[in-house]
């Protein structure tokens, strides 16, 4: 796998963590007037990072790397629709961060990104 790939799981994996440090700040929206990062900003990058992610790994055979594609797509309606459901609460991230479609592309990744590790 490429570096890409390592780089596109490890921007999914640091979204997920400053979403769940953004969850829990009670935060009512996104106040663009404060220095960021921000929310949506994470949200946006996770999305490339799935769509790199997803064309990556498009001319494999490998039978997990159709289920992650289907995981991807489960994530990224999901990611798509907190984005374009202001306001962007601490909330409602918390209810993305607890679904199980971003939970199940997150645990995907982790193994993914696991057997690169062992192939490294």
């Amino acid at each position: 796998m490429s570096e890409s790939v390592k780089h596109h799981i490890e921007t999914i994996e640091a979204g997920y963590e400053f979403l769940l440090a953004y969850a829990a700040q009670g935060r009512i929206d996104e106040d663009r007037s404060h220095p960021g990062p921000y929310a949506s900003d994470t949200l946006e990058a996770m999305q490339a990072a799935l769509g790199g992610l997803k064309s990556a790994l498009d001319r494999s055979a490998d039978p997990f790397h159709a289920v992650l594609h289907d995981d991807i797509d489960k994530a990224l309606a999901l990611i798509g629709f907190v984005l374009n459901s202001p306001p962007l609460s601490s909330e409602a991230v918390d209810n993305l961060n607890v679904s199980i479609h971003l939970r199940t592309v997150l645990t995907d990744v982790f193994v993914l990104g696991g057997r690169l590790d062992n192939e490294a």
